[in-house]
């Protein structure tokens, strides 16, 4: 255990942001989710750039790599794209 009081706080704060920093990922994934399970193209168009979005700003708060970001947003829209 930590004996200095900036060690404690520091203890405390990851653990809110681990917290924090899940939920976020967590939401991201289940949207990507819904998006690839969506069979009208319409529907998947519109949800689209919402869910790039959330994938940027996890990228730009460093919950995941810009790279990945980049990676998933390029599946997505082929995915959407492919879509009849």
């Amino acid at each position: 255990m930590a004996n200095h009081k900036s060690a404690l706080k520091r203890i405390r704060q990851n653990e809110v942001r681990k917290v924090r920093n899940r939920y976020y990922h967590k939401t991201a994934r289940t949207a990507m989710k819904v998006l690839r399970n969506e069979d009208d193209k319409a529907a998947a168009a519109e949800q689209l750039p919402k869910v790039i979005s959330l994938l940027d700003k996890l990228a730009k708060k460093n919950i995941i790599h810009k790279n990945k970001a980049a990676n998933l947003k390029s599946k997505l829209t082929k995915h959407v794209n492919k879509l009849a």
